[in-house]
């Protein structure tokens, strides 16, 4: 970022240093595409809502079917979208059926990992979703700001990226699309699908983070998240819908609400939340845990704990001991 902002220009402007800025701002778009193995095309945007607003706003289709356990950013995005159910963790398969036969040309937007429970909806390999949408004539969206950079990207048709989930700056995000010929142009830059000049020296910060490498660069290791795991399960409960990634925990506990508990350990030095961090700060359910069937009173008393790339281990020792003294 900081090279970017040596040599900042508008890299929209046809002089040497606006070509100069457009230079550095193509060379971090392929550097990005590279680093994920994406063949086709990519939007920066302001951030993962932007680019769902564009993914879910533009894209040439009749209807959207939304998985109910997506971000509130996607129902603000597609407020009229049919909502999918889950069923053992995974988008219900046989519902989805039901939706795609219905006339119109659908957009299933289904996220990879869920950010409160740590779930995959989407696997890496696993390509059976997608050719399910596919069959029917439809495109699949997927989420994958708390996926990319640490896991094999889903079969998908359009991706969304948020690079300060994986130590990238943030105010920057990407949308990765198959081909521009999905989505309606509105004019103005990136190939004129959307609007306001380009922060060029985010995205070269966006790329250098992709660089930096993923899970196996991050300060702790797969075998001490699951000594963590453990360690937390023995005072509450640790949710476990379907295939569970490492690093995202929604912790229950025995007795303290969810605002309790944020509270206390804010007050002993640790930054959690209760259902996404972009809600933690209202007292109604969180819209995940419901689609997951998670009960009222289990939700009041869930939290999310999350690990980050720069967390030590010293620091998942002294919060485990900071959960088990919550009475």
């Amino acid at each position: 970022m900081e090279e970017g902002f040596r040599i900042w220009a508008n890299p929209s402007s046809p002089h040497a240093e606006g070509r100069a800025a457009r230079a550095a701002l193509e060379d971090a778009r392929e550097r990005i595409k590279a680093s994920l193995g994406w063949n086709g095309e990519l939007i920066f945007t302001s951030g993962a809502s932007e680019a769902l607003a564009i993914g879910l706003g533009r894209a040439k289709v009749v209807r959207r079917i939304v998985s109910g356990a997506e971000h509130d950013a996607v129902f603000r995005a597609a407020p009229d979208a049919q909502v999918l159910g889950i069923a053992a963790g995974k988008p219900d398969a046989a519902e989805l059926d039901r939706l795609l036969a219905v006339e119109g040309k659908p957009l299933v937007a289904v996220q990879q990992l869920s950010s409160e429970t740590g779930t995959f909806l989407l696997s890496g390999g696993d390509h059976a979703l997608a050719e399910q949408t596919r069959a029917a004539g439809g495109w699949l969206l997927s989420d994958c700001a708390q996926s990319a950079s640490k896991f094999q990207l889903p079969d998908a048709d359009m991706i969304v990226l948020a690079p300060h989930k994986f130590g990238g700056p943030i105010g920057v995000g990407g949308l990765l699309v198959r081909d521009f010929a999905m989505l309606e142009p509105t004019g103005g830059h990136e190939r004129g699908y959307r609007a306001g000049t380009e922060d060029m020296p985010a995205a070269l910060g966006f790329a250098a983070a992709l660089e930096c490498g993923g899970m196996e660069s991050w300060a702790t290791t797969a075998d001490q998240h699951v000594a963590f795991k453990q360690a937390l399960s023995g005072h509450g409960a640790v949710l476990s819908e379907g295939e569970q990634a490492p690093h995202i925990l929604a912790l229950v506990h025995p007795t303290m609400s969810a605002q309790a508990l944020l509270i206390r350990l804010d007050a002993m030095g640790f930054a959690v939340s209760a259902g996404s961090a972009c809600s933690s700060g209202t007292l109604k359910k969180s819209r995940v845990l419901d689609a997951f069937g998670i009960d009222d009173d289990t939700a009041s008393r869930t939290i999310r704990v999350s690990l980050g790339w720069s967390t030590t281990p010293e620091e998942l020792d002294k919060f485990a001991e900071a959960w088990a003294s919550l009475k």
